[in-house]
């Protein structure tokens, strides 16, 4: 029996030879993902605006969210935001409704839910009601940049203890690229950032340094088995060679996302839908810019230490391999 193959063996693509198309190419989406998180911004949700979210399940089989949100707007409970989610799991479609802070602190708030329930408690059953403060909100945005700040400097350490400084900047250059990125994707989909977006965000940054660093060691090897190979010739043959590991990795990945996409209903989706970019995000990266960074760091000059060169001595170095 065949084994399946995604990549052939062999494969000699040149992908250095891209690095002046990709790096131009992400330079302008990382530019705009900042400009558009900025001014124009994601659809924050209650986790840092604050509010309550209400969803609830029409009791009769139709339902006319225009009526819905036009009942609400009658309260007078500021911004109301209803939509209807459907998931493939559960035909019947639900309603969400998402209400501002109220003025007159927790009291107020719980009044314009009584409300809510008293003007649509005769044709839907409640299924759940989510209430976040302005001081937690502040908290949770605070604390949630804390840990992104975190990471990435911890990330940044341990690749400089594990390899040398150049694969750390390398490295850290690649996960704030998936980071910016993937921010940027929230503004353009109108996906939801909450505080699940911040655990996607974080989980991209855990796949992207592990897609990374298996990219990384392989090069690490092929500094020590070929000293006189062109440093772009040697980041080609690394990932050539780690390329059909790379591309099966990130395709069961994203095959059990998009499953959870379909059938793991609307509360996740717009978590899932995050991540399915960011492990293409972060496949990407990997290749065309963890790598090719190095380049421009000069990593030949020292990019082995003194017990590197003493073991590298004691072996023949290998023939380099012809690029096509």
């Amino acid at each position: 029996m065949r084994k399946l193959r995604i990549v052939p063996d062999g494969t000699r693509l040149r992908f250095m030879w891209l690095r002046n198309v990709t790096f131009p190419v992400s330079a302008v989406l990382l530019v705009a993902s900042v400009l558009g998180f900025i001014f124009v911004g994601p659809d924050y949700g209650i986790d840092f605006r604050g509010g309550t979210m209400i969803e609830m399940r029409p009791q009769a089989e139709e339902v006319d969210v225009s009526l819905v949100r036009s009942e609400l707007a009658e309260l007078g409970l500021g911004d109301v935001q209803v939509q209807q989610v459907t998931d493939l799991v559960e035909t019947e479609p639900n309603i969400l409704v998402r209400i501002e802070l109220q003025e007159g602190g927790d009291e107020a708030q719980q009044a314009a839910i009584a409300s809510i329930r008293s003007q649509l408690d005769d044709r839907v059953d409640f299924r759940r009601v989510e209430s976040v403060g302005p001081r937690v909100s502040g908290e949770l945005a605070s604390k949630g940049t804390i840990a992104l700040l975190v990471t990435l400097a911890a990330v940044m350490l341990y690749i400089w203890l594990r390899f040398e400084w150049q694969f750390s900047i390398g490295a850290i250059l690649a996960t704030v690229h998936d980071v910016l990125i993937t921010l940027g994707f929230f503004v353009i989909a109108g996906l939801e950032f909450n505080l699940a977006s911040i655990a996607a965000v974080l989980t991209i940054v855990g796949y992207s340094l592990n897609d990374t660093v298996v990219v990384y060691d392989r090069i690490r090897e092929n500094l020590r088995k070929y000293k006189r190979l062109e440093i772009s010739d040697l980041l080609d043959l690394s990932i050539n060679e780690m390329l059909a590991r790379t591309a099966m990795t990130s395709l069961t990945t994203i095959l059990a996302l998009i499953a959870l996409y379909i059938f793991g209903g609307s509360v996740l989706r717009d978590f899932i839908a995050a991540m399915i970019f960011g492990v293409i995000a972060g496949t990407y990266s990997s290749v065309f810019i963890a790598a090719p960074v190095l380049i421009f760091f000069h990593l030949r000059p020292g990019a082995m230490s003194k017990s590197d060169e003493d073991e590298s001595d004691g072996n023949e170095e290998g023939a380099a391999p012809q690029q096509a």
